[in-house]
């Protein structure tokens, strides 16, 4: 079992950077891609960015393209979520999810990603 716990969240002001952390506990040596998703009152949860196991390799949302980078430290085993420019529209709480097995890289839908974290939540004011 993998236990993920983000962090980092804030009020931020429309224009300014919050950087977030998620530190995996447990069984972490079968984590593979690891993603950040974010869930806004009334919507669903969706799709932010996923960085492969070496940090090589990153694929984002079309949203978060240009303002947003992910990366990981797997010697500290933390992904993180590097927001700038942050919009109103960013306002959610943001998650991070491990990728599941045998599931496709590119792949966006919260299926096919689990041991969910808690969430921290990011306010943006306008």
């Amino acid at each position: 079992q993998v236990q993920l716990v983000e962090s980092g969240g804030g009020l931020v002001q429309a224009g300014d950077s919050l950087r977030l952390s998620c530190r995996a506990s447990g069984r972490t040596f079968g984590i593979n891609t690891m993603g950040w998703f974010r869930q806004a009152p009334g919507k669903e949860r969706e799709f932010v960015a996923a960085v492969s196991l070496s940090g090589t390799i990153a694929y984002y949302a079309d949203s978060a393209k240009g303002r947003f980078t992910i990366s990981r430290d797997n010697a500290k085993n933390t992904v993180y979520l590097q927001m700038n420019r942050l919009k109103p529209d960013d306002t959610a709480v943001y998650y991070c999810a491990a990728k599941r097995p045998y599931t496709d890289w590119g792949t966006t839908s919260p299926a096919d990603f689990d041991s969910w974290g808690q969430g921290t939540q990011v306010t943006v004011s306008s």
